[in-house]
């Protein structure tokens, strides 16, 4: 099979025009569009399903930017590994290990620290840790639980009542704020679900779609009649090795970016990056039904195209040949982000907590939103006589914030810093990374919008990413390595190839 890196190397001379630039073999074309995480899986499973005896397929990479990756992004500032992504991914769902493992990455995973599972929140400018025993925000430990100073008594006993309200037996939607109060109630939504809940998604809780972001808990709620029944029921049921000693987090030794380091080693895709997709076009009789065209001039024909950009990224590139999907697209919401990370020498601040961070409701009405205590949650990320904070703002609390300079938000963060846990020192490294129209958004309802969206997709025009089933790294991977075997299954069914 022809190497497709050396192929396209050789191709570059003649995109100047714009004149198509068939393949020299009979061999289905498929196209990747955007480098991150998704379009990096997507690409990676074409090649390895060819390797592992698919019948052969030629395969364009193509992303906007000078670097694949994304948003997973690792810096590696002398003796500091500071993430301006993700930080780690959830070890429950186990497509980012095992496409770790695949690629000989198994020795770099990672858990975090066992022994500082705390959480703290800020209540009354003040951190509260969650009471042992809390799963997410459902308590299963009467006693921690019952004096913790963190939810007024009325708040404990509105939230026991979840053991008595009547479960929703339906497979509606519906907000996690409407969910929360149902269940829980109100103090249960402010301090605990907004804060934890809706600052995974960078949403506001009273438009986040629970079957879209935490289905986990209308299943409980069916099956067990109450969150707390369920917890516990999940608890016993749990073997030991995924106890209470277990961290839910995993990351890579050398950092999230080393994942996309070895990843791109693996791609046997033409790679074509600082190279944008201007449009899409699609003609269903032709040998080759799908047009991309190139910034520069060039154009690709392909058998099928996997859209791994954000959603309105992708809305922009089908508008001309599928408008009402396009409209679809763009009708996904998103807000923008960005992290702070600030170094401290350990002397100069002490140990403000014992745990992974604190998460800030946002009746706090607090500057940033939470603050991972990102060297105590994961070893080897700063040398033990510094601390590696790290600090988000922005979302859909302070959008405003994303305008400010890298001074003013240091300083937004260092006031915030100072308040609640007390740091006044000056910290000896500080980066920032922001992430504009960054993190989609789960309207309630969400799921059926994405069905009918993809349901308007013609054949071999696939979708993958954030955008529509699930936004954490594992999620990204698994939708990017469906799309590449739903795209394999199609150009196989409809267009033979010669080996």
């Amino acid at each position: 099979m022809t190497d497709l890196k050396e192929f396209g190397a050789s191709m570059t001379a003649m995109y100047a025009t714009s004149t198509a630039m068939p393949f020299s073999h009979d061999h289905p074309h498929i196209v990747v569009v955007g480098g991150g995480i998704s379009g990096m899986s997507a690409a990676y499973e074409l090649g390895r399903a060819v390797r592992d005896g698919a019948a052969p397929i030629a395969v364009t990479l193509i992303e906007r930017e000078a670097r694949l990756g994304g948003k997973v992004v690792t810096e590696r500032n002398g003796p500091f590994i500071i993430e301006g992504g993700p930080d780690s991914f959830m070890a429950q769902k186990p497509w980012a290990a095992e496409l770790a493992r695949e690629i000989g990455l198994g020795d770099e995973l990672m858990v975090a620290s066992p022994m500082r599972r705390t959480t703290w929140v800020v209540r009354n400018g003040q951190p509260y840790p969650l009471p042992e025993g809390m799963l997410l925000i459902v308590p299963t430990r009467i006693a921690p639980f019952a004096f913790s100073p963190l939810i007024s008594l009325p708040g404990k006993l509105r939230m026991a009542l979840d053991l008595f309200v009547p479960a929703r037996r339906d497979d509606g939607d519906e907000t996690l704020a409407d969910f929360i109060r149902r269940r829980l109630g109100h103090e249960a939504l402010d301090r605990l679900a907004e804060p934890i809940l809706s600052g995974i998604h960078s949403a506001e809780c009273e438009r986040q779609s629970i079957m879209a972001t935490f289905p986990r808990f209308r299943e409980l709620e069916k099956r067990h009649g109450s969150l707390i029944r369920g917890m516990l029921a999940a608890r016993r049921a749990a073997p030991p090795s995924s106890a209470a000693h277990q961290s839910p987090f995993m990351t890579l030794r050398s950092g999230m970016g080393a994942l996309i380091d070895r990843l791109e080693q693996h791609l046997t895709a033409r790679i074509l990056t600082g190279r944008q997709v201007t449009t899409l076009m699609h003609d269903p009789t032709a040998a080759r039904p799908y047009r991309l065209y190139l910034d520069d001039g060039a154009l690709l024909e392909a058998d099928a195209v996997i859209l791994a950009t954000p959603a309105y990224v992708a809305a922009d590139l089908v508008n001309d040949a599928f408008p009402d999907l396009a409209g679809a697209l763009r009708a996904i919401r998103y807000v923008s982000t960005a992290t702070i990370s600030l170094v401290y020498r350990r002397a100069d601040v002490g140990m403000p907590l014992d745990g992974y961070g604190l998460v800030i409701p946002r009746s706090e009405r607090s500057q940033i939103n939470a603050c991972t205590l990102s060297s105590v949650k994961f070893r080897h990320r700063a040398p033990d006589d510094y601390l590696l904070l790290r600090c988000f703002v922005g979302g859909s609390r302070k959008p405003e914030l994303l305008s400010r300079d890298d001074n003013d938000l240091v300083r937004v963060a260092q006031s915030d810093l100072r308040a609640i846990l007390g740091i006044t020192a000056a910290p000896v490294l500080t980066r920032i990374y922001r992430w504009h129209n960054g993190n989609p958004q789960y309207d309630v309802g969400h799921l059926d919008r994405i069905a009918a969206l993809e349901a308007r997709c013609p054949d071999g025009l696939l979708l993958a990413g954030a955008a529509y089933r699930g936004v954490g790294v594992p999620d990204c991977i698994k939708q990017g390595r469906d799309a590449a075997r739903r795209a394999l299954a199609l150009v196989a069914s409809v267009r033979p190839v010669k080996s």
